[in-house]
């Protein structure tokens, strides 16, 4: 009886490598198809990874922004080749299974970084942004300085006064910001003062022309002087015109070399720049009565 129970399970053990054997035999073909494709996608990934390595290294210049976007293509490349792959082996079950899984491990995973994630996707819009580029001088979140570095986390700005401030992508992308490399000319505000005894006509022709001397307008460009207020000691106008700006620094020296010129040319002519003075008026004059003997 012992002897028969053997027999019955080395017969049941053979039957079942029997069936194994037979399963796969019958889908070697695919499995060898299977890891042919993914080995092939695995290539195609090399080499679309390096296309866009040169696609966008003509418009990313952060060297960590450009090596994670095209890592992230390879991935999204090989991750088809082994979906691909599960699909020629007939397992569907398993492939509903993975992207289930996937699908969970990535909502908590992005539950869990939301605002790294917001940074990280912020850095790559930012890269292929035209509007900011590194070496470009902004104003953005209260700051201003030339943008030294746009990685996946933040841009460092270079303020001024020599520090750095770093700022993160999320925030840039939320909030406006202002770029003066973006423009080759920018116009420059001056805003100064007459007296009242002043022939307000020809301070305007003065002062257009002397500007028109130094900074040279282009095409539909002008020089523009508007009287705005009646001020306390003075006529107020404001003066616009245009002239190259790449950074905040170089309309300080615009308008710095524009008052100094405005100024020799009001001396030269005797037009007077009031400023504030106070005048005390005695009206009652003071007197000592001295008692007489």
């Amino acid at each position: 009886m012992q002897d028969f129970n053997i027999q019955d399970s080395i017969k049941g053990i053979w039957d079942k490598l029997e069936g194994w054997m037979d399963t796969i035999i019958l889908g070697l073909p695919n499995f060898l198809l299977a890891i042919l494709v993914f080995i092939i996608f695995i290539f195609i990934a090399k080499y679309v990874g390096k296309i866009f390595d040169k696609i966008f290294h003509r418009s990313i210049k952060q060297d960590s922004i450009r090596q994670m976007a095209v890592k992230v293509i390879k991935a999204i490349v090989v991750l088809i080749g082994f979906f691909i792959a599960l699909g020629l082996l007939n397992l569907d079950t398993v492939l509903t299974s993975v992207l289930g899984a996937a699908g969970v491990v990535g909502l908590a995973i992005g539950l869990a970084l939301q605002g790294t994630l917001n940074n990280t996707f912020s850095g790559l819009i930012l890269s292929f942004l035209p509007e900011l580029q590194i070496g470009d001088w902004v104003e953005t979140n209260g700051f201003a300085g030339s943008v030294m570095e746009i990685n996946l986390r933040n841009i460092v700005i270079k303020q001024s006064d020599n520090n750095y401030v770093i700022i993160p992508n999320g925030k840039i992308i939320e909030e406006p910001f202002k770029n003066f490399t973006r423009t080759a000319r920018s116009r420059v505000f001056v805003n100064c003062g007459v007296g009242y005894s002043s022939d307000l006509e020809m301070v305007r022709d003065l002062t257009i022309k002397t500007i028109e001397d130094i900074f040279p307008q282009r095409g539909n460009e002008e020089v523009e002087l508007m009287f705005q207020e009646f001020g306390d000691s003075s006529i107020n106008y404001v003066l616009r015109f245009w002239t190259d700006v790449s950074k905040n620094r170089d309309i300080l020296i615009a308008q710095n070399t524009a008052i100094i010129a405005i100024k020799k040319a009001y001396d030269a002519k005797g037009i007077n720049i009031p400023f504030p003075i106070r005048t005390i008026d005695f009206t009652n004059k003071l007197s000592i009565n001295k008692n007489s003997d």
